[in-house]
């Protein structure tokens, strides 16, 4: 990003082929959707473009360009005025891909959409430090940086919102398989003897 800053503008491509996977990632635990991630990704990379002269090589680059992330992402919420989240599981299955057999990607993509059911209760607050810490794999450290508080404070929310995302997750995956246990049952008891 210092070249860029200093005027080759070329490696802009590189950096880019770095980062967009993940920032892609980053974006849509928040959004749930894949379309507006990618849209707003090319929204990330302009700003790092337009804002380079902002990048002083002090912190790390991934700690500057989530927060132009979040920057972003905070200016499409407040433009849409509304900010529907919703994840499209067999998007994401496909984006997965993979070799395992049917029975272990449908258990996969179940176990993605509880998940994301989870997530999606949660405050957005509490989603966007869990997307840091766990599917992004920032540093507590980083992290602090990005939110300005300090990383005991990181550590606390993490912490908070894990305990959270897992009851949410739980009753989720119970009610489930209650469902799936009760219908069992119920077929059990309507056949003819």
């Amino acid at each position: 990003m210092l070249k860029v800053k200093a005027g080759d503008v070329d490696k802009m491509g590189l950096l880019f082929e770095r980062h967009h996977r993940p920032l892609f990632g980053f974006l849509y635990h928040l959004t749930g959707q894949a379309d507006a991630s990618e849209d707003l990704v090319q929204n990330v990379f302009y700003r790092m473009l337009k804002y380079r002269h902002t990048f002083t090589g002090e912190g790390e680059f991934r700690t500057w360009m989530y927060h132009l992330a979040r920057n972003v992402l905070a200016d499409a919420v407040k433009k849409n005025k509304r900010h529907a989240h919703h994840h499209d599981v067999n998007d994401l299955a496909d984006k997965i891909g993979g070799g395992p057999g049917a029975d272990e990607r449908l258990q996969k993509e179940q176990e993605l959409a509880m998940l994301h059911y989870a997530l999606d209760k949660l405050s957005a607050d509490k989603r966007e430090i869990l997307v840091m810490s766990r599917f992004q794999e920032l540093k507590y450290e980083a992290i602090a940086r990005i939110l300005n508080t300090t990383e005991g404070a990181v550590k606390v929310r993490v912490h908070r919102a894990m305990n959270e995302l897992k009851s949410i997750y739980l009753a989720a995956d119970h009610g489930t398989a209650r469902e799936t246990g009760s219908s069992k049952t119920d077929r059990g008891t309507n056949r003819p003897a």
